[in-house]
């Protein structure tokens, strides 16, 4: 049995050809109209403002049986701006660590203090016990130690002041974005009973001696010193 024999000419080919061309061409523009229309969104929703001491519109928050009242532009994360009990509060602090030098935002994670060791205790428990020979220097008055490139260290450095009891201790390590500054964390109790884990760029490390002043006025504005 012969193949049944196409009809379909160069002329009708040429026509489908055309049609399709201007399928597509109409589809790219209508993606750029929508692009167009999210970039044009984007520029009129106002920019979120920047936390300062002495913000208001507070909303008042539990946490480990302690009441907190944070304004609103404190919190990190929208979704939990609302008031009642909370496991975790998520916050943001522009701490004036020098004068007239710009604030520097540090990430404030408050957990009840049974749920994080403070970073002065991990100095001696851990962070000890995984040094590398050898110092680092570049930050006055502290020492820092690189940590042996296993169980997860790899690429971490820890900064300590070495004279303290209770020392300024904050681990450091590459931002995952290229062209960022080194990333450092560092876990303090509060006389409040609430743990905090601080997140904040190495810049601001040759400002230790008066991280713990600044952030003190801020957590005594919501309670939580």
């Amino acid at each position: 049995m012969l193949a049944p024999i196409s009809t379909n000419g160069p002329a009708e080919t040429r026509g489908a050809l055309a049609y399709n061309l201007a399928g597509i061409a109409v589809l790219v523009l209508l993606l750029a109209v929508g692009l167009a229309y999210l970039v044009d969104r984007a520029g009129q929703i106002p920019a979120r403002p920047v936390a300062a001491l002495g913000d208001g519109d507070a909303v008042q928050q539990t946490i480990a049986g302690r009441e907190l009242e944070i304004p609103a532009t404190w919190f990190r994360y929208g979704e939990q701006m609302k008031a009642g009990f909370a496991s975790q509060i998520d916050l943001q602090f522009m701490l004036e660590l020098e004068p007239g030098l710009a604030p520097i935002p540090v990430g404030v994670t408050l957990l009840p203090r049974s749920r994080a060791r403070p970073s002065s205790a991990l100095l001696d428990a851990v962070y000890l016990h995984h040094f590398e020979e050898g110092t680092v220097g570049g930050v006055p008055g502290l020492v820092g130690k690189a940590l042996v490139p296993r169980d997860g260290y790899a690429g971490e450095m820890v900064w300590y002041d070495p004279l303290s009891p209770m020392p300024f201790v904050a681990k450091c390590a590459q931002a995952v974005e290229p062209g960022r500054p080194e990333q450092c964390l560092r876990t303090i109790h509060l006389q409040s009973g609430l743990a905090a884990v601080l997140s904040f760029g190495a810049e601001a490390l040759p400002y230790w001696r008066g991280f713990d002043q600044e952030l003190a006025l801020w957590f005594d504005q919501i309670g939580a010193l």
